[in-house]
Formats: structure tokens, sequence, C-alpha cells
């Protein structure tokens, strides 16, 4: 650690390479894969899987550009700071306030699956109420030095990868050995065999395309631990390459297993299919161990996003566009600050889950999709602009690239563009589209407000001091 110009404490590198790879992984592998696929299935069926390979390269572009970028500079305001760098000023702000928006919803989605869960156990407790104690406790463990959100991360990922591994070797027993009580419906044949791979049509498979991106959201903050990533040249570009697979192996076999397990047409949307798998499979218990876990998973990725919201208000704070309190960090080296703005803020998922406990969950998750699309398609279009740069001979070259630009990014931009109009097509994906006019004229004033504030020093470690 070292001091940043003003004698105020400055980030610690103590994200190591094993801590990168986890929170990377498990920030993504959420609510969105445990619960918002139970109504990917309902809407897409099988045709699901082909949505996410779709969804996938999309996301591997995106990473290879992002990690491009973070080679050139890697810091925690990632793909805010370098837009602001290589597209303007507005667009950093703008990308990092909608990047702290995304996160900020999807951790109202993450304590809402958590209260959902809860019920299990104690229908009787009023839904807001988990929600509110689970936020809590997150807020204080934000609180702590990076290193032990690190390994919090780190285990919590681990429970989701073996929940997930566990569920395909059920499969593979069932379908290839014949063990098990869903060896009577376990066949390949589920596919494809009640109305097609494609059950729902076009319009379907368009419709889920916006659950399919909000499961992905969060693959990117592997950008925003680079400022606090040991030798983070080395690790990210290792983490960037893997990741993407393995979340595709995950997502992609998990749900193709759940597929060939159960017919499509016996899950219900607002029910998890991991679960519905694990209480068939006749293990003791669980069911209750399979909840646990997908709370666990929730309280995760939640955890991810109040240290995501923290460290890009933080940056935004030292770009003068924020306020200057979220530019100060606390004794243990966070923007302590920061992060109580980001919690009090997912204080409205509660109030929502009091209000319409009903159609929470998907709300909120449309309306983060709409962050997250904005955010993903400025680091194309930074990226674009990142290469012009190097063209013309105002920055170094990098040795980690993006293959296929520029025409990759501008097919990636293409696809976001019609997942954005794909909102349009369900009633409630709807909503988004009408907050969205809100959002941007908010930006707008915020942005207008802060155009003559100076930018703050820069208390970011050097790329590769020690923790």
């Amino acid at each position: 650690m070292r001091a940043a110009q003003n004698g105020e404490p400055a980030y610690t590198r103590g994200l190591k390479p094993r801590h990168i790879k986890l929170i990377s992984l498990g920030g993504v592998i959420g609510v969105g894969l445990f619960l918002g696929s139970g109504r990917a299935i309902a809407k897409n069926g099988p045709g699901l899987l082909a949505a996410y390979a779709l969804a996938g390269c999309a996301i591997y572009f995106i990473m290879r550009a992002l990690g491009e970028l973070i080679m050139h500079r890697p810091v925690s305001g990632a793909f805010a700071s370098h837009a602001n760098e290589f597209v303007g000023r507005w667009a950093g702000y703008v990308t990092g306030w909608s990047y702290c928006f995304v996160w900020v919803t999807m951790g109202m989605a993450e304590i809402t699956a958590i209260a959902l869960f809860v019920r299990y156990w104690y229908p009787d407790v009023p839904q807001w109420l988990p929600a509110l104690i689970t936020l809590g406790l997150l807020y204080a463990a934000n609180r702590l030095t990076v290193r032990i959100f690190g390994e919090f991360e780190f285990w919590f990922a681990i429970i989701k990868i073996v929940t997930i591994l566990a569920l395909i070797a059920i499969g593979i027993a069932a379908l290839v050995f014949g063990f098990g009580p869903l060896k009577q419906q376990a066949q390949l044949a589920n596919l494809w065999s009640d109305g097609g791979f494609f059950p729902q049509g076009v319009l379907g498979f368009a419709i889920t395309l916006q659950l399919v991106m909000f499961a992905f959201q969060g693959i990117e903050i592997i950008g925003v631990t680079s400022g606090e990533a040991a030798d983070p040249r080395r690790t990210l570009p290792r983490a960037v390459n893997s990741v993407i697979w393995r979340i595709l192996f995950f997502y992609i076999g998990s749900l193709a297993v759940i597929m060939t397990l159960i017919p499509w047409t016996e899950f219900a949307p607002d029910q998890s299919p991991f679960v519905e798998v694990f209480a068939r499979s006749g293990i003791p218990s669980a069911t209750t161990i399979v909840y646990l876990v997908v709370i666990s998973s929730a309280a995760s990725s939640c955890n991810s996003g109040l240290f995501s919201t923290g460290r890009m208000l933080h940056a935004l704070a030292q770009n003068g566009q924020a306020p200057a309190a979220f530019g100060r960090l606390s004794a243990k080296h966070v923007p302590a600050t920061a992060i109580t703005f980001s919690a009090s803020i997912m204080l409205i998922g509660v109030l929502l889950n009091y209000l319409v406990p009903g159609r929470v969950f998907i709300w909120i998750t449309s309306i983060s999709t709409i962050g997250g699309i904005w955010t993903w398609g400025m680091i194309m279009w930074t990226h674009l602009r990142w290469r012009q740069a190097v063209a013309d001979g105002h920055v170094q070259a990098v040795a980690f690239r993006m293959p296929g630009a520029p025409y990759m990014n501008w097919a990636v931009l293409a696809f976001l563009g019609l997942v954005s109009l794909f909102l349009a097509l369900d009633e409630d994906t709807r909503v988004a589209l009408y907050v969205l006019p809100f959002w941007a004229l908010a930006l707008w004033l915020g942005y207008n407000a802060t155009r003559a504030v100076p930018p703050m020093s820069d208390p970011i470690a050097p790329a590769n001091s020690p923790s």
C-alpha cells in the first residue's frame, strides 16, 4: 500500500489470482441462473440453450475487448475510466453511474431471491424482512479489507461450482448409467419431444435473450478488480480467457442436464429448476441443501455488487463526477462512504418486496438489463476508440488483443441493440423501457452539474506494487 497524494489511505493490491478467477465466476453465477432460469425455461424451453450460446459469444468478445483495455490501464474505475479517456468525459460519467445502477438493481434482485427462498422454511415471514437482514450483513462484510472480501467470495463461488457439478453428476448417473429416481424421465429426447427445440418459436427466443443477458451481468467485475489485483497484467488476461468458457460450461451444461432429466413443460416459471431436480433426486434433505446453496449464491452476487458499486463510485469521485466523500478510503483501505451509499439505495429493493412482492423480481431484472447493455456497449465503443488511438500513435498497443476488431465490435453493438428492442415484446420486461427516459434525464442533469468540477488526485497503487 502507498499513501495517496493527499495523505489518505490508498487501495491495496490484495486480490490474488485465485480470488480474481473465483470472484469473476461467482459474481455472474447467481440468481440469474439459480432462479431466473426457471422463467427462461418456461418462456423458451430447450431453445434457451441456443440463447445462452449466442449471448455467450457476444460476452466473449466484450470480455476480450475489456481485457485489452485493462492491459492498457488496470484501475478500479475500469471501463468507466477507459471511456473517460478515449470517448469523452460524458461517456465516463454515464458509464460509471449506469454500472452502479446495474449492480444496485442486481443487488435488489439478489436479496429478493433470498427472501423468496427463506419463505420455504418460514412462509409466514414477510418477504421484506429477510431481504433487509441480508443487506445489513453484506454491508458489514464489505466494510472489511479487500483480502477478507476476496476470501469470502472465493468460498462462496466454490459452493456454487460444487453444486452445479453435483447436478451434472446426477444427470450423468441417470442418463448414462440409469441410476436414481430421475432415470424414469431422463432422456435426451426431452430436448425436442415437447414442441421441438424451439417450442415457443422466434418470439419466445427473443424474449428469453433479455433473461439470458441478465444472467451474464456481473462478468465484467474482472475490470473493477483490476485496481486491487496483485500483478494484474499477468493474472487478468488468464481470468478473461478462462472465465467465459467456464461460465458457458456451467450455464449450458447445467441447464442441458436439467431439461434432459425433467421435461421443460414441468418447470414452473417462479421456481428454481435446480431445487426441482435435487428434490426429485432422492437424496435425503436435498431440497434444504440446495435452498441453502442458492441463498449463499444470491448473497455472494449481492456482495460482489456492493464491492463493485463502491469502487466505481470511488473512481467517479476521483474524476470529479460524484460527491467528494465517495473518493475517500477508510483506514481499512475500502471506499466505506461509497459502500454505505450503495447499500442505502438497495433498501429500495426491501421497499419493493413490501409493496409488490409478486412482481419485484422480473421488474428489477429487466431494469438492470438496460444498464448492463449500456455498459457492455460502451466497452465495445471504447475499444474502437482505443484501437484508433493506437493506430494514430497516441498510445502503445498491448499484447492481449480482441480478435475480429473492428467488425466484431459492430456486430456485438448490433446484437445489444436488438436485445434492448426485445424488452418491448414482454409486458413484464417492458417496464425497463418506461424507466429509461427518467434515468437518462437524471444522468443528463447530473453530468451538467459536475462538468466544471475538477478531478481529484488518483490514489491507485501501481500495477505491480505489493499488497
